[in-house]
């Protein structure tokens, strides 16, 4: 394992309040496809100017071995998706919730989970449209904590706030201080759900570097390690974009087969490269849903 020091693309969504709001204007008047045309014609000088182009364009050359041209057009293609995805979650800000509709594969498990007294972990990652998932769906019987990035602006963490506690979720920021972790703490041991990105580094933590679309990377264990200190389960989701209105999401348990002969910090090392597992299956069926814009890989 490894201390790794925060990445330099922190992932803040793009724009300042202001704009924001006009966001929020807009879609109460105007369809979400209408947001989608405006955004396509803005993605060229997005990825000019932005910082993201460089990191995914060696993605789709290195990783998937993809043309020049064809890992240009797949880089646009990813620049656009999650412009759709982050104007999905403004329209539902918005109020147009019904429009988007779910369907769901691996919920049997997790339904179950839910009737248990223990608490788990929901592992997430920056592919697809996590969040919109906590706008959408509802559950009454274990609350869910999600940690979220501290440094957004306060349009984005009000309207965060006050849709995911409509569905029974709390927000736990992420800030420096390290205060999340009690938090973290009180929920898992409350019997409650708390879910973490669990392919990016929060600050200085520790991480296992894993074989990852045929190269090495690292990845934070702080989940994982938590799940063997408490003895939960881990469930990773993936929420993917499949149409304009239509989203897919997938739930997969991160399970050790034989934990019989291992230690504390193997099983901790194991649930993390069994996370990454499930991970590379959804990015390799939806490769242009990875949406991590800087050098990930070693």
């Amino acid at each position: 394992m490894a201390e790794t020091k925060t990445k330099e693309w922190t992932g803040v969504t793009g724009g300042n309040t202001l704009g924001q709001k006009a966001l929020l204007l807009f879609f109460h008047f105007a369809n979400v496809t209408v947001g989608y045309a405006v955004l396509a014609c803005v993605v060229p000088f997005y990825m000019l100017f932005g910082k993201g182009y460089l990191p995914i364009y060696r993605y789709f050359r290195t990783h998937f071995g993809f043309s020049p041209v064809k890992s240009f057009y797949k880089t646009y293609i990813n620049h656009l998706v999650f412009g759709q995805c982050m104007l999905d979650r403004f329209a539902v800000y918005a109020g147009r919730k019904n429009f988007f509709h779910l369907n769901i594969s691996g919920n049997e498990e997790f339904i179950k989970q839910l009737e248990e007294e223990k608490g788990f972990i929901i592992a997430s990652s920056h592919i697809g449209n996590f969040e919109l998932c906590g706008y959408l769906m509802k559950q009454e019987k274990k609350r869910i904590n999600a940690l979220v990035f501290g440094g957004e602006t306060k349009e984005i963490m009000k309207n965060r706030s006050k849709f995911f506690n409509l569905n029974n979720i709390s927000v736990i920021p992420v800030f420096g201080d390290m205060s999340h972790i009690f938090a973290i703490h009180e929920a898992i041991t409350s019997g409650e759900i708390v879910s973490m990105p669990c392919d990016r580094n929060f600050g200085s933590t520790k991480s296992v570097e894993c074989d990852f679309l045929s190269g090495k990377a690292e990845f934070p264990i702080g989940a994982f390690s938590l799940a063997t200190h408490f003895d939960v389960p881990v469930f990773s989701i993936f929420v993917m974009k499949e149409s304009v209105s239509h989203y897919h999401i997938y739930i997969k348990p991160v399970v050790l087969h034989d934990v019989s002969s291992l230690s504390k910090k193997e099983k901790t090392e194991q649930l993390t490269r069994e996370f990454v597992k499930n991970l590379e299956e959804i990015v390799r069926k939806y490769p242009e849903q990875w949406f991590n814009y800087y050098k990930f890989w070693k």
